[in-house]
């Protein structure tokens, strides 16, 4: 299904400039073509310090951007390497490769693209398939901001097999309609001949999916923040997600309120919030190749 034309594009891109510290990591920028979209799937991924001059295998944390984001987003405007390596550095969290992907339909298959299977489907394959991460459930996360927080929401639960654990920040979970001031009225996945599509919203919503959750004995651990002048009721959202989910997982879902509205004034603090929740549950990189060891485990 997928045809890996571009790898990697040279790394050390976007790196700070100055002396080299512990967790000083890399990021850099890669792509490749997914059939699904029928266009190359753009990523920026972080690379943890030892990285390319070490062989272990790492925990991977999958980090979505917002609606009409980019891939860029959580480098240029949520400051990622800057945080992740002072986490690191100071060993509040382990060392992890972090991807965040581009995509052009709120995370789902949408009336523009298929964005929810050539997530799990595409990408995750290729970043296992070329970057040293384990490839179990156990080593693998996923988080997201705004429309990023409703697809990792949503993917934890059409998902529990493949992700040991999962946040949102100001998730878009607009329960039943999104109010009026949201994106999702006029963005192309809700679209179709330019009018709003209240069902595929409506089969797309995590309430879509609570009930298939609720049967099944894995649960998947949830961190969730919100802003305390969200202007998208996303504390009022939030905290009916965490009441319908709590008696399924309890003591898993943990919910904060921290200053600020729907904005990355919020976001930037969640990122480290949501990293020190995420690496509770991620197991640490494994010393020798994945496979050896996997091998050996019951």
């Amino acid at each position: 299904m997928i045809r890996y034309l571009a790898v990697v594009l040279p790394i050390l891109l976007l790196m700070f400039p100055g002396r080299p510290a512990l967790g000083d990591g890399v990021v850099a920028e890669g792509a490749f073509h997914s059939d699904r979209l029928s266009r190359n799937y753009p990523y920026m991924i972080y690379l943890p310090d030892g990285y390319q001059s070490g062989a272990q295998h790492y925990p991977v944390v999958y980090l979505l951007h917002g609606s009409f984001g980019n891939h860029q987003d959580w480098v240029k405007k949520g400051r990622l390497k800057r945080t992740v390596d002072r986490l690191v550095e100071e060993g509040i969290i382990k060392p992890m490769v972090i991807v965040t992907p581009g995509s052009r339909s709120w995370w789902i298959d949408g009336h523009n693209e298929d964005a929810g299977s050539a997530f799990i489907e595409d990408l995750i394959p290729h970043i296992e398939q070329t970057y040293r991460v384990v490839p179990e459930r156990e080593w693998r996360a996923v988080a997201g901001l705004s429309a990023g927080g409703y697809g990792a929401i949503n993917f934890m639960m059409l998902h529990p097999e493949r992700f040991v654990a999962a946040a949102a920040f100001s998730p878009a979970i607009y329960d039943p309609l999104p109010p009026s001031n949201s994106t999702a009225w006029r963005h192309p996945a809700f679209l179709d001949n330019a009018i709003f599509d209240r069902e595929i919203w409506r089969q797309n919503m995590y309430t879509a999916h609570l009930d298939d959750y609720l049967s099944q004995n894995r649960v998947v651990p949830l961190y969730l923040t919100v802003g305390d002048r969200d202007p998208l009721n996303a504390t009022g959202n939030a905290g009916l997600l965490k009441s319908r989910l709590e008696p399924h997982q309890p003591g898993l879902v943990t919910r904060e309120v921290l200053p600020g509205g729907h904005t990355w004034g919020v976001w930037r603090p969640s990122l480290v919030r949501g990293l020190e929740f995420l690496t509770q549950y991620l197991r640490k990189p494994l010393p020798a190749a994945a496979e050896k060891i996997l091998e050996r485990e019951p």
